[in-house]
């Protein structure tokens, strides 16, 4: 099994809101695009959301979604999984999701794309040290074709 690494967070230095995947997929790691599976809900839900076409350039999906201030990023900084599976992580090491937080001071809410994002995070950061800081986390339904 080889390791794989996650994307780079898309975000404004004035993002309010920030959504964190597990780890990206198999396609979307070969696209190197954060959800490219055409099955996958993600860019569907954000164009519904924002009143933009689905198709445009991936490029200008991320200009919208930073133009509405929401980041993007994943809390798996690099993993080995076999598939795309979450259930098939393993010797996850997260990203350095605090300093990311405590950088983008106006952050007020973090949305976990599934539950595996959610239960990664609190069992390595917690959801106390986000409410600490007044952030409210949020576990969403999972946009992934698997689901």
């Amino acid at each position: 099994m080889t390791v794989i690494q996650s994307f780079q967070p898309v975000a404004r230095r004035d993002s309010r809101i920030l959504i964190l995947g597990s780890m990206p997929g198999i396609k979307s790691l070969a696209e190197n695009q954060y959800y490219a599976h055409p099955r996958n809900a993600f860019w569907p839900i954000m164009a519904r959301l924002f009143d933009f076409d689905m198709n445009i350039a991936y490029s200008k999906r991320l200009m919208i979604i930073k133009q509405h201030r929401v980041a993007l990023w994943d809390v798996v900084h690099q993993c080995q999984r076999q598939g795309s599976l979450d259930s098939n992580i393993i010797e996850a090491s997260v990203n350095e999701l605090e300093q990311f937080i405590v950088e983008h001071r106006l952050l007020h809410q973090v949305c976990f794309n599934g539950q595996k994002a959610a239960h990664l995070f609190k069992k390595n950061i917690g959801f106390q040290w986000l409410r600490d800081r007044g952030i409210q986390p949020t576990v969403l339904v999972s946009t992934s074709p698997a689901m």
